[in-house]
């Protein structure tokens, strides 16, 4: 049949290689992988038959989209039942702050034991006043385990360059194992640049993108327990082996009890991101009380309080389909 051809593309995933019959194009501006034959009803089956789909606005909204109640994009997907229930701009790209690190404990697990023994160097060095930070120096160790809860609760930006320097070998390494798992998982509208979101014009997602990465990160029981905790204390070594205990509060609101859910709704985690560039963004997930899971995310808010706003606006969709 004429215009018919056929792509092997390899899919690899923590359970082997799959072969699926779908090409793509790194430089499409289409998130999803859905290819149509001639025969509308004919979709090409590949790994996103088991993912939710969207190509536009599924539900257009009439929120102001300028000013003080101002936001980006946002998402809400019923997990599973792979649905988009509500897309807004959700394949523009943004830039994501901090939700940068959802990727980045997805590449860290995949590549390192927990008990893995990271060391900083300079290069793990954060002195900027305005940068939320744990205070490493050189020579100071802690394990997988510890960097994780504080990149993923604290948002530490210095913990993110622990992780990359030790597991990528330098922060250029590791974000591009970041841009790689990010092209596997189908993310094609995204670009890495670093571990922990820190601005860069060339450094973006989308709201669709974070879908597909963090609806990855939950699929791992590890990282779903730590972006389900308030706080964290946790004790690390300096250069000489003396003992340094730091403790934290999640930047997660729901979390910490200044923002409640609609009822029925249980918020299990997520990953928040702030700078001047990005807004406010917020990506995380959520459960009602039939035990479904639901992703949403919402990008580029005008300030904190529109995020969650908006967060709780989808969450109180839920059940309405």
């Amino acid at each position: 049949m004429t215009g018919l051809f056929i792509a092997s593309v390899m899919l690899f995933t923590s359970c082997g290689s799959k072969s699926y019959s779908v090409p793509f194009d790194i430089n499409t501006t289409k998130s999803a992988f859905r290819f149509e034959t001639n025969n509308s009803s004919n979709i090409a089956d590949s790994f996103a038959s088991k993912l939710a789909v969207v190509s536009g606005d599924e539900t257009p909204g009439e929120e102001i989209s300028f000013g003080s109640d101002s936001y980006g994009s946002a998402i809400l997907v019923d997990v599973d039942n792979h649905q988009v229930m509500y897309a807004r701009n959700a394949t523009a790209k943004l830039y994501p702050a901090s939700m940068t690190k959802v990727l980045t404990a997805i590449v860290a697990l995949e590549n390192a034991s927990l008990d893995t023994v990271l060391t900083a160097n300079e290069n793990c060095v954060y002195t900027e006043p305005d940068v939320q930070k744990v205070g490493l120096k050189p020579g100071d160790s802690m394990t997988l385990d510890q960097a994780l809860h504080l990149l993923l609760i604290y948002s530490a930006n210095d913990v993110a360059a622990l992780i990359a320097e030790n597991i990528g070998g330098s922060i250029d390494g590791f974000s591009t194992m970041m841009n790689e798992k990010a092209k596997e998982l189908g993310a094609t509208n995204s670009h890495f640049i670093n571990p922990h979101g820190l601005h860069d014009e060339q450094h973006y997602t989308t709201a669709y993108d974070m879908y597909l990465l963090f609806n990855e990160a939950i699929k791992n029981d590890t990282f779903v327990q730590i972006i389900g905790m308030n706080s964290y204390t946790t004790t690390y070594k300096d250069a000489e082996g003396k003992e340094i205990t730091f403790s934290c509060d999640a930047t997660n609101r729901y979390l910490k009890g200044l923002v409640v859910s609609p009822s029925n709704i249980t918020v299990v985690g997520g990953k928040t991101g702030t700078t001047i560039a990005a807004g406010a963004c917020l990506v995380q997930l959520a459960r009602d009380s039939a035990g479904r899971d639901y992703i949403t995310c919402v990008m580029k808010g005008n300030n904190i309080d529109v995020t969650y706003g908006k967060t709780n606006s989808l969450l109180s969709l839920i059940g309405q389909f």
